[in-house]
């Protein structure tokens, strides 16, 4: 950079080119110095996120479906992996549960700053009086555990139901019972997964869900911190948002807990997210 500006100063070299220049490495240094926040053991691990809509039906159903797409928008900036573990439609629109991995570097350390209660405020294009409406909506974020990592369970605390499976994925999962739910009795963690067609694919991937869960419980426990995870599980509602969508009467995206906030929402939605995973990331620090 040193260089280039003396090219400049010189007329060697325009000052877009040193702008141009200064930007790539700021956001070099920005990405090295989050991975350096993450030194959590899990953080560098895939991540798995389930979204769940709050009361309100359609209308936030649809926001749980836009949170998604939001979500897909953002893996593939990143260059990461999306797998669909479990999709469960809406009954108009959008969707009532929704169940991913991202698989890429540093996926959980990143989506943790997700975890929590969405909430936005639109005119609804459902409601024919065009009345102005908020929703809400939950995430969830659990470390995707790998083979090299155990997690004890007893088949004896599993209870396994077979259902029909009501998904896209043709006309064959929807004949058969194919369509997986695991349920843990000491915990009541369930886990699902209807998305394969083979009864067999559902349970493993269920089953690495439940893994996830089980796992993310006990790391909580080792830090003595299973308060503060009942905490994140708020009802989906107000006072316990962490972010907050405005649509109308104005445009802003904000997030409670950093403050940080842009006018920018279209941006957002489609995928902009690093500045508010970074502000979180870097407030914890503090």
């Amino acid at each position: 950079m040193e260089v280039l500006l003396e090219f400049a100063e010189t007329g060697d070299a325009e000052l877009e080119e040193v702008a141009e220049e200064l930007q790539s490495y700021t956001k070099i240094i920005e990405e090295v110095e989050l991975k350096m926040i993450l030194g959590d053991e899990q953080d560098t691990l895939d991540a798995i996120v389930t979204i769940h809509p709050g009361a309100g039906g359609t209308e936030s159903q649809d926001w749980a479906e836009m949170l998604y797409r939001m979500y897909s928008r953002w893996v593939e900036q990143k260059d990461f992996k999306k797998v669909l573990m479990d999709y469960q439609s809406g009954d108009e629109a959008g969707l009532k549960d929704v169940t991913f991995e991202v698989k890429g570097d540093y996926a959980y350390g990143l989506l943790k700053a997700e975890a929590g209660i969405h909430r936005l405020v639109r005119i609804s294009p459902f409601d024919s009086n065009s009345r102005r409406h908020t929703s809400f909506a939950s995430v969830f974020v659990y470390p995707s555990i790998d083979e090299e990592i155990e997690v004890e369970i007893d088949t004896n605390d599993l209870r396994i139901d077979t259902y029909r499976s009501s998904g896209a994925g043709g006309q064959h999962v929807n004949k058969t019972d194919s369509a997986i739910r695991i349920t843990h009795i000491p915990t009541g963690i369930v886990a699902q997964c209807q998305n394969e067609r083979s009864q067999h694919k559902n349970k493993a991937t269920a089953m690495k869900v439940l893994k996830a869960r089980l796992y993310q419980l006990e790391v909580e426990k080792e830090k003595e911190a299973a308060q503060e995870l009942e905490d994140t599980k708020l009802d989906i509602g107000w006072g316990s948002q962490i972010r907050s969508y405005v649509f109308h009467p104005y445009n802003m995206v904000k997030d409670h807990r950093t403050k940080e906030e842009t006018g920018n929402i279209s941006a957002v939605m489609d995928g902009a997210l690093d500045k508010f995973i970074r502000a979180y990331l870097l407030s914890r620090l503090n």
